[in-house]
This record gives structure tokens, sequence and C-alpha cells, in this order.
């Protein structure tokens, strides 16, 4: 209204309990909103708060489940979702941190029935075994619950520690652009393989005309660059990786992502030519060769995906499943898997067997694709994917999926990375950290990433803490 122009959760405070059934005590609370208001909570002006649970308290404070509802004023448009906020124990107006979306309509009691696509929380309870639940009607028609472990959300909503799962390398960036050849411009998204003891970082690397090509990096701690090529390792050879657009336009061999299986080390990357659509393309070269610095030994590129289809993201998984590999790939905004008898010329992906979708309202909720290759852990696979927001800010998720690498067991409802630092939101993109290689070693998980698509970092993080998120 024009009175009051935004929508508001204050607090109402009273000496005694009648005092709320007093239209005089209405009345004067109403003419001074503004002092009684919480912080604003909205991230957009077409959006929508509503108070869901009655608040939980804490050790950290006042734990409150409320309704985030985007683009609220386009029927069209709108998004209900579930986010978590925590207050101050003693002063309950001052907001220490707040998740955001942790719940949105995705199964089918959630997108269809009275009113469709809807999730709106009304209580609260804390479990014996430590978990939150939270119950709320879905699409106006059925009551349903969901719970979280406790600790995990309020990890999340601990403002000491805003790098999430992972810790940044001191030494951030560890690879930056340098001279005026092929890495002047950008050095980005490196693929990771850990070879005789030393992790070997492949990265894209952009020149003065925005080509990229592939060039090697070596660290034996896994932070500290021992050693870096002084010329390209990978450069575009095939005619649909050549420039044939705008002489500065983006062009070459993009976004490395590699993987050892038996004595092969197989690298899938985005093939671009300035023209046509990107597509995922595929060369191989032996450990053996890789070692030596052979790298003439690369075999000859061929595409993996379909002509005319934006197919980008391309990851393998490390092991054959039934004699066929797996290899990931997104089609629009999606990750999508296929099998391959083999890798060689004229086998290429022809369908979408749908591993994982954006979550509409969320903060992957724009897009989805491919990071790192996925990691063994016992009888299933890790999968670090990034997930694209509708502002455009780029994070990592994980997935856990089962032994055949095609069915998603458990998904984060929150990132375990995100842009935080100025070299992750300043760059030739801005607020972006692009996975597309990890290591593990031990229980220690090394997470190489682009950072705002002009330079490489390194975090390090948790096996066990990011299963133990899944479980």
């Amino acid at each position: 209204t024009a009175e009051h122009p935004r929508p508001t959760i204050a607090l109402a405070r009273a000496k005694k309990i009648e005092d709320f059934f007093d239209e005089a005590y209405w009345k004067e609370w109403h003419e001074h909103l503004a002092d009684h208001a919480i912080a604003e909570m909205r991230r957009d002006d077409g959006d929508h708060v509503e108070v869901g649970a009655a608040p939980l308290l804490t050790e950290q404070g006042w734990l409150v489940i409320y309704s985030y509802i985007q683009n609220y004023y386009d029927e069209h448009k709108r998004v209900f979702s579930v986010e978590a906020a925590l207050f101050d124990t003693k002063n309950p107006q001052k907001l220490i941190a707040r998740t955001e979306a942790i719940l949105v309509p995705q199964e089918f009691y959630e997108e269809y029935g009275l009113v469709p696509n809807i999730v709106f929380p009304t209580s609260a309870t804390l479990g014996e075994d430590g978990r939150l639940n939270i119950w709320y009607g879905a699409a106006d028609t059925v009551c349903a619950k969901a719970s979280v472990k406790l600790r995990d959300l309020m990890r999340a909503l601990d403002p000491e520690r805003p790098a999430r799962t992972f810790n940044r390398a001191a030494e951030n960036p560890i690879l930056a652009p340098r001279g005026d050849g092929f890495e002047s411009r950008a050095v980005f998204n490196p693929a990771a393989i850990d070879l005789d003891g030393s992790v070997h970082l492949l990265y894209r690397a952009m020149d003065g005309a925005n080509t990229s090509t592939i060039g090697l990096a070596v660290s034996k701690d896994g932070i500290t660059i021992d050693e870096r090529l002084s010329a390209p390792v990978y450069a575009p050879r095939a005619d649909f990786e050549m420039k044939h657009g705008s002489p500065l336009g983006n062009s070459g061999c993009e976004d490395p992502r590699i993987v050892r299986i038996d004595n092969i080390l197989h690298m899938t990357y985005t093939a671009y030519d300035g023209v046509r659509v990107p597509q995922g393309a595929v060369s191989s070269i032996s450990v053996d060769d890789f070692l030596a610095r052979r790298f003439d030994a690369w075999s000859a590129p061929f595409l993996l995906t379909p002509d005319g289809v934006d197919d980008k993201d391309l990851a393998l998984l490390p092991e054959k499943v039934d004699g066929n590999y797996l290899l990931y790939h997104r089609i629009n905004n999606m990750i999508c898997a296929d099998l391959l008898p083999d890798l060689s010329a004229g086998k290429r992906v022809s369908r979408c067997i749908e591993i994982m979708a954006p979550r509409r309202g969320m903060w992957d909720g724009a897009k989805v694709g491919s990071a790192a290759p996925p990691i063994r852990v016992g009888d299933k696979w890790l999968m670090i994917y990034h997930g694209v927001s509708r502002h455009g800010t780029y994070r990592l998720g994980a997935a856990l999926l089962d032994a055949s690498g095609t069915s998603v067991l458990a998904r984060t409802a929150d990132p375990i990375f995100e842009p935080i630092e100025k070299y992750e939101k300043e760059g030739e993109v801005a607020n972006v950290v692009f996975s597309c290689g990890a290591v593990a070693r031990g229980d220690a998980l090394f997470l190489y990433y682009g950072a705002a698509d002009r330079v490489v970092g390194v975090a390090t993080g948790s096996l066990a803490h990011i299963l133990d998120a899944l479980s």
C-alpha cells in the first residue's frame, strides 16, 4: 500500500498478553512500524516474504523458518520457497545470517494441487536425532514434512565460516595471466589429475585474440606451483575448433576435464570455432607419453556431441560401466549422460539420461553442469557440479550418485562454494567460481577452480564432511 510500500516482518512486544487484543496497542504499533521492523529480507523489489514457523531458540540465536516468494506480483513467474534465518538471542530484530532457498517445489504433491507449485512452512520442531523437522503445506492441498540436520543448517548460518565447506589457500590465486603470449589475457577452469605424486593442472589459457589453448602447471603439495610450462600442451587442430569468426572473437579449446582409465588419459573439452554452437570433443594420450612430455602424441580430436546442439560441460566417469564409457554432458540447462561403447571417431551421444536439473527458485535455479569428473567414494560417486542463479552467479554444489553414476541419491540444499573474494567477484566475468578438476588425497579434497574467468584458485575440504552432509 502507499502507507506501507514494502512487505515487512516486524516484532510486537508487550508486557502482558492482553495488549495483543487491544486496538489502541496496534494503532500505536503501526504508527511506529519502522521501529519494530527487522532488516529488509527481500533481494528484489518484486519479491515477498512471510512469517512461517514460530522461532526456535538455539545456542546460536533465534532460528526462523520463513516463506520467500520470488516474483510475487507476477503469477506466471512466482516461485515459493522456504528459507532460514538466524537472529540475535537478546535482540531478535538483529539479523545474524540467512540462507537462500533450502526447499522449493519439486515433488508431484508440491507441484500439483489446488494451488500448484507451493511450499509454505508453518511449523518447525527439533527431533531427537538432531534433525530439524519443517512442517509445511504443499500446493495448498496436503501437509508434508521435510528434515535437515540441524548442525549442517547452523553451520551454513555461521557468519564466522563464510567459506562454507571449503577453505581457500592463502596462496590464491595460484595461477594468473602472464606475458604477452598464449596466456596473456586469462588462465582459468583447470582440469586436474594426480600422477606420480604430483597434481597436474591442465588449465584454459586465453591470449589477446581470445583464442583458448591448454597450459600445464604442476604441484607436489597440491597448492604450491612447482613448475609451469612456457607453451601450450594442447592447442586447436581440428577445423571445428579453429577460429572462423571475428579475429578477436572467442574460439579454441575450452574448459578441459581429464580422467585416467587404465593407462590412458582422456581429456574432454568444449570446442568452439566462433561461428557454430559450442560442441564437446575428446582427445587421449598415454600416461607414459604425458609424463614424458611427448605432447605431440595426443590423439586426433573428434566430436562427441551432435552437430548444431549447444552441448558443453563434458566429463567422463573415471571407470567403465559394464564395459561402456559414461559421458556426462549438458543440454540446455541440465546435466545429462549417455553410454558410449568406445571413444572412437564417429561415436557421439544420442540421448539425454537426465541426471540433474535446475531447482527453480534456488541458488542453482537457472542452470547446472558438471564440474570435476566424479570421485569414487566406496561403492558410490561424489559429483561436484556448478549451478547458476537467476542473477547469474556461479556456485558449486555436491551430489551423491549410485554405483552406475546415473542416479542421484542425495544433493546439497545450499552451495558448498561460492564467490566471496575480490578475485572471484571481479574479472572477465563477475561472480564466478567454476571448477573442472578435483583431486582426493586421503580425506582431503583439493578443489581447483577458475575465478571470475581470469585466474585459478584452489580450496581444500574434507571428503568425510561432504559425505556426512549427503547422508
